[in-house]
């Protein structure tokens, strides 16, 4: 089978250090690390005010990221990241918050994953916020302060950089396919953290786990949903909607394999384009 060559000590390190492409002439990991650390900064304090000429608060921005990154791969609401801001003194409008954050989304610093709505259950049963999600991983972990040191000793924290880890290689991969991607979550805890759709009408339903007992947990979520599109084309002759070309589970391991159920476990770092 195929092998990714990454530890998990390895991959911890690769989602601070970010996919920035000035960190590949760095010749130590803490010179390899200070590039999302400048970029966190630049964007802040130059950025947020150069990409359209109006005066920012360097500081607000700040508070805005790093709520942003205490968030990452969450559906948290705005008014719950408003809420986060100002409870570090902030006072932070609702008006405010739009704009920094569509000054941020214009540097494509913050890029949101929006919901896969499909017909399979009621519209009022699937959930449709925006999950939380910055450009690289390492734009998260320098906005905390973090570092591989500190986030290998916190594996739950490190599951969301993870995450974010996964949004990034996918959409960078997927790009010459023509991809969109999305998530699917219901009021019954039903999810796939990412549904990939390529533009001749394939798509993917992807979960996201570190490995050990999670990945049963994600494969069994993604036969689950699998399932309900079943139904439904079994309820509905007139309406079909296609069914899930892949189920895979992303995982932080090393060995990828196909499961007897028929989802694909897969390393993070056996993606290629």
């Amino acid at each position: 089978g195929i092998q990714s060559e990454l530890t998990i000590e390895q991959l911890v390190f690769a989602a601070c250090r970010g996919g920035w492409p000035a960190s590949l002439s760095r010749k130590t990991d803490q010179a390899k690390l200070l590039v999302a650390r400048n970029y966190f900064t630049t964007v802040c304090e130059a950025d947020i005010q150069n990409v359209d000429g109006v005066n920012r608060n360097p500081a607000l921005a700040r508070a805005i990221l790093r709520s942003y990154a205490r968030n990452i791969s969450t559906l948290a609401k705005k008014s719950s990241i408003v809420a986060d801001v100002n409870a570090s003194a902030e006072n932070l409008q609702v008006k405010t918050f739009d704009d920094y954050q569509q000054a941020l989304q214009r540097l494509f610093v913050i890029q949101d994953v929006e919901a896969w709505n499909p017909a399979i259950r009621s519209k009022t049963a699937i959930r449709s916020g925006l999950k939380r999600e910055l450009a690289d991983p390492s734009i998260a972990v320098a906005a905390l302060g973090l570092s591989p040191s500190t986030l290998i000793k916190d594996m739950k924290t490190f599951g969301f950089i993870f995450e974010c880890l996964c949004a990034r290689d996918l959409k960078v991969y997927s790009a010459p396919l023509e991809t969109e991607l999305n998530y699917y979550h219901d009021r019954y805890d039903l999810e796939a953290d990412f549904v990939l759709h390529i533009a001749d009408g394939r798509y993917a339903l992807i979960e996201c786990k570190l490995g050990g007992n999670d990945i049963e947990e994600g494969a069994h979520h993604l036969n689950e949903l699998k399932s309900l599109v079943r139904q439904f084309n079994r309820n509905n002759r007139q309406t079909q909607l296609r069914e899930p070309d892949l189920l895979i589970v992303l995982t932080g391991g090393q060995y990828a394999y196909k499961r007897e159920d028929g989802v694909l476990v897969v390393p993070i770092g056996c993606l290629k384009p």
